[in-house]
């Protein structure tokens, strides 16, 4: 897998409804430019099929259901409609469950969707991984939003869970998330063995997102 950038839009009023068009929109400016480097949005579920056709979006949430009477959960094969091409699993401000969190691993792979599963430590990443998921991101929950980045704070988090993740399932790219927002914490993260980085408000917060997200690119040269 190419290293990997995902811009993660939460309920941001910048990164919701218009918010969420321009970023895509940026996203998929500088990902032309830099194509080495993997751009995915994660969008909430409303919004997703604004932007799907922009850049490669993933849903924030799906519940691990089939059709029936399940009134306001999110079905597998509508995030697959709504032309998203994942999924966000367990994200540290939607846990699940952990029979979920493998049923919705499952529905994903089941609909060819990429999963993107999140834990907040290293022992339930050991138990996600063996679930098989496309992705892993490890960010631990007291550093979400801080601008302290995990990469700085805890980088031994990111080393054994990419060791832990490595004996579980080596074909499990991990990344990292939680305080990501500069292009040093980026490289940081990928020299302690992580694929790619999950950001949220350093982008969709900054007052000018696409310097914002270029300063972040500049990580993965």
């Amino acid at each position: 897998t190419k290293p990997t950038l995902i811009i993660n839009l939460k309920t941001y009023e910048q990164g919701t409804g218009r918010g969420a068009v321009k970023i895509a929109k940026i996203a998929r400016k500088l990902s032309r430019k830099h194509k080495k480097v993997s751009i995915m949005v994660a969008a909430q579920p409303i919004d997703t099929p604004l932007i799907s056709d922009i850049v490669p979006t993933l849903c924030q949430h799906m519940d691990p259901i089939e059709y029936g009477a399940h009134t306001g959960h999110i079905l597998p094969q509508d995030v697959k409609f709504s032309g998203a091409v994942g999924v966000l699993i367990n994200h540290s401000e939607d846990r699940m469950e952990i029979g979920d969190i493998e049923q919705s691993i499952f529905y994903a792979r089941k609909y060819k969707l990429i999963s993107v599963a999140c834990a907040p430590n290293i022992s339930l990443s050991k138990t996600i991984a063996s679930f098989r998921p496309d992705f892993l991101a490890i960010e631990p929950p007291e550093l979400i939003g801080t601008g302290v980045s995990v990469s700085k704070a805890k980088p031994e988090i990111i080393k054994k869970t990419v060791d832990v993740v490595k004996e579980t399932n080596p074909k499990v790219p991990v990344l990292c998330g939680a305080g990501i927002s500069t292009s040093e914490d980026v490289s940081k993260s990928l020299e302690l063995g992580a694929r790619g980085v999950l950001v949220a408000s350093a982008v969709v917060k900054a007052e000018n997102p696409e310097k914002a997200m270029e300063e972040l690119l500049k990580g993965f040269e």
